[in-house]
């Protein structure tokens, strides 16, 4: 009698938890396995920036599915990392929806990272009307900074001026950087593509939509160099080699083939050769999308004709000139070609890298030379693939030697067929976080608890969605099997 009495406080002990995580979810989630309560360490609700149900509903659903307590843990807390802690929504003085998106630790609006935060809660816009406005919102801000300035990263909030206003470059009070990077064009392009076909709207392409359109299109013909140097250059007073530009700002010489200069990389580091192929790869598909807004929504067809016309020569060049017949691994994509001949062979994991190439859509995951390069990319043969006692990926140079960017594990689990790697990536990032529950920009390859940037929104949201699209391509059973 007494052991079925205390069965049965037990088992209502347990169904008491249950409930208790189940009505705790809409405001502060708790993870219930165990008869055990994990917190989550999202930031109060009332310091919240921004609350979506859509995305609050996402949070309970994985908490139900998802087996492992950590992994569960860790969704609650990163994928909603980006509305909890960067978004600024509000309207412009016409009514527009206007949203700023914060980097994280970093108080300024990066094209790139702001394009890539929201892009995981498009999927959701049609079951929640305030987070299809924010999106909406953070559209309008991006068409608004390539307007300021499409050669420019990363943008204030407001003609503020900033640490790098004494860049020898034509820096405005507006701009919180001026670093050429093809994808800064390429990521707004990509989200609101996805957004129209995602919900339909349409309000986000009217003028301030075409006016940045016809700066993309002036700006990457600029930085094809088929005139001379092109109107970007770029000098920083600096110890740090690859945050200036060689060449009085120009950067070394590049042949005019086709391709798109590119000064820096997604790492905001400097190109060596600055033709930088999956950014150039970026641009022909982003181009594409372009083109179809312009001529499905704008009817401008003449645009429309000049993006895809723009899009098969960027393409045709990438044919001739991206790659290299490497003798271990066969025909690979270089990392930065210059078209004269010269090849550099490495990856970076700031995305769009070589790796990301299928995620973004720029390649075929079955393509063979992409297949090719992604063995080669995810080896010791890659100068910035580091492995160690904590786990393996790809780096890069701007935080340098031995530390991997879970940025890279991701897209190798995002890029993966096979399941068994997906689990070794998943088991690795949930091993690399250092107790925090969080993702950081790096850690080193023997040791999680060194890591840079504790709050780096975009690696947080990227590992929420990573997670949401195994389950719903039906990789639940693989997560639950961790």
């Amino acid at each position: 009698m007494k052991n079925n009495f205390l069965t049965g406080i037990c088992l209502l002990s347990l169904l008491a938890c249950g409930v208790q995580a189940r009505a705790a979810a809409a405001d502060e989630a708790h993870i219930c396995v165990n008869d055990a309560i994990r917190k989550d360490n999202r930031p109060p609700q009332e310091e919240r920036l921004f609350r979506s149900e859509a995305v609050e509903k996402q949070i309970r659903r994985m908490q139900e599915l998802l087996k492992n307590t950590k992994l569960a843990w860790m969704f609650t807390n990163c994928f909603p990392n980006t509305l909890d802690t960067t978004v600024h929504f509000r309207h412009f003085e016409d009514g527009r929806p206007d949203t700023f998106v914060y980097t994280g630790d970093i108080h300024a609006m990066w094209l790139r990272d702001s394009g890539a935060q929201v892009w995981p809660y498009v999927q959701l816009a049609n079951e929640d009307s305030a987070l299809k406005e924010m999106i909406a919102g953070v559209i309008n801000r991006q068409w608004m900074c390539i307007n300021i300035d499409p050669y420019a990263n990363a943008f204030n909030d407001g003609p503020t001026g900033g640490e790098w206003m004494t860049d020898l470059t034509d820096m405005k009070p507006e701009l919180h950087e001026r670093k050429w990077e093809i994808d800064s064009l390429c990521y707004p392009l990509r989200l609101a593509y996805h957004y129209w076909k995602v919900t339909g709207d349409t309000s986000v392409f009217g003028e301030d939509w075409l006016k940045a359109v016809a700066n993309i299109l002036a700006t990457f013909k600029d930085q094809q160099r088929k005139d001379g140097t092109g109107s970007y250059r770029f000098q920083r007073k600096t110890e740090r080699a690859l945050d200036t530009v060689p060449c009085d700002g120009w950067g070394r010489p590049v042949k005019p083939v086709g391709l798109i200069v590119s000064t820096f990389r997604p790492s905001d580091d400097a190109t060596n050769m600055q033709f930088l192929v999956p950014s150039n790869f970026f641009a022909v598909s982003s181009l594409r999308k372009a083109a179809e807004i312009l001529s499905s929504v704008n009817r401008r067809e003449d645009l429309a004709e000049e993006c895809t016309a723009l899009a098969d020569e960027v393409e045709e060049a990438l044919k001739k000139y991206a790659t290299y017949d490497h003798p271990k691994y066969g025909t690979i994509y270089a990392f930065e070609v210059d078209g004269f001949g010269n090849h550099i062979l490495m990856d970076d994991a700031n995305v769009p890298s070589l790796l990301a190439m299928p995620y973004l859509g720029d390649v075929d995951v079955n393509d063979p030379i992409y297949q090719n390069t992604r063995r080669f990319v995810w080896s010791e043969d890659n100068p910035y693939f580091f492995r160690g006692k904590a786990g393996e990926g790809i780096g890069g140079p701007h935080i340098g030697y031995d530390m991997v960017w879970p940025m890279s594990i991701m897209m190798k689990a995002f890029t993966s067929q096979d399941d068994e790697e997906i689990k070794t990536c998943i088991r690795m990032l949930m091993d690399t976080d250092a107790g925090t529950g969080f993702m950081h920009e790096s850690f080193h390859k023997d040791n999680p608890a060194k890591f840079t940037r504790p709050w780096f929104a975009w690696q947080n949201t990227l590992f929420g969605e990573l997670i949401l699209k195994l389950v719903n391509d039906g990789k639940l059973e693989l997560l639950n099997s961790l």
